[in-house]
């Protein structure tokens, strides 16, 4: 593990997913990775399927991050655009790659190998190929881009394929603490202690309807010790609010917000 921060953005493509008719579930399986290979998710986008938008979007942030994921819009039809667009941002030419209309055709075979599946193989070029052992068609890594489907299940093969590859920096650690109050009892005391960490995130969750916990704490930290100084603070005002209100937890929950 280093030292250094190392940091990512993950760029959705796609107008079913701003339309709403899709829900996206990659950005999780980005996050999950990412938090596992000690990556900092820094920032997400959804942009539609506009070849100007998409090119702007990979510009920025291939320049501002570590590493840009992408996800939605290398398949077959004509408005799956992110190959076309990709070679635009880094102003190459955009072939059909032997290599990737091998692994098409080794998949589905000459017979069904149709025009549609061959804009599956157009690969920028100086990229090299993501493998996805689902249906074949390759995703590509361009520099620090790593372009890949939009499908939930091709999406998560290519990040396996991808995951041993990438260089993480300090990993992320985090500390929950669950509260018998509402957020706003302990909001003042969260914000004290925020200001004192600068080095630790404090996020405040509420739990609507799930009593007698209404609400749970998360600090991160890469630094152990301060993540722990904090959590210590935290945990502190937490069990002064419960005591302030007499609270009448379980005995369950009470050993889990380790109150005396």
């Amino acid at each position: 593990m280093s030292d250094i921060k190392v940091t990512a953005a993950a760029l959705v493509i796609g107008d079913e997913i701003l339309s709403g008719r899709t829900r996206d579930e990659n950005i999780p399986e980005i996050a999950i990775l990412c938090t596992e290979a000690g990556i900092e998710l820094s920032e997400v986008r959804i942009v539609a399927d506009v070849q100007g938008q998409i090119v702007n979007a990979v510009n920025d942030l291939r320049k501002e991050y570590d590493y840009v994921f992408t996800t939605g819009g290398i398949g077959p039809t004509h408005d799956d655009i992110t190959a076309d667009a990709i070679a635009v941002a880094f102003n190459v030419d955009l072939p059909v790659s032997e290599e990737a209309k091998a692994l098409i055709v080794s998949k589905y075979g000459e017979m069904d190998f149709t025009p549609e599946r061959l804009r599956m193989a157009r690969i920028p070029v100086g990229a090299s190929l993501i493998e996805n052992v689902v249906s074949g068609a390759p995703g590509f890594k361009i520099e620090n881009v790593y372009v890949m489907a939009g499908v939930p299940v091709i999406m998560r093969a290519m990040l396996e394929a991808i995951a041993p590859t990438l260089k993480g920096g300090k990993k992320m650690l985090s500390h929950a603490i669950d509260v018998g109050v509402g957020e706003s009892t302990i909001a003042k005391g969260l914000g004290d202690i925020q200001k004192q960490y600068n080095g630790v995130k404090i996020g405040s969750y509420p739990k609507m309807g799930e009593k007698p916990v209404y609400t749970q704490v998360v600090l991160r930290s890469c630094e152990r010790l301060l993540l722990d100084e904090a959590a210590q603070k935290v945990q502190a005002i937490v069990d002064e609010a419960h005591r302030a209100l007499d609270i009448d937890l379980p005995p369950k929950l009470k050993k889990a917000l380790e109150l005396k």
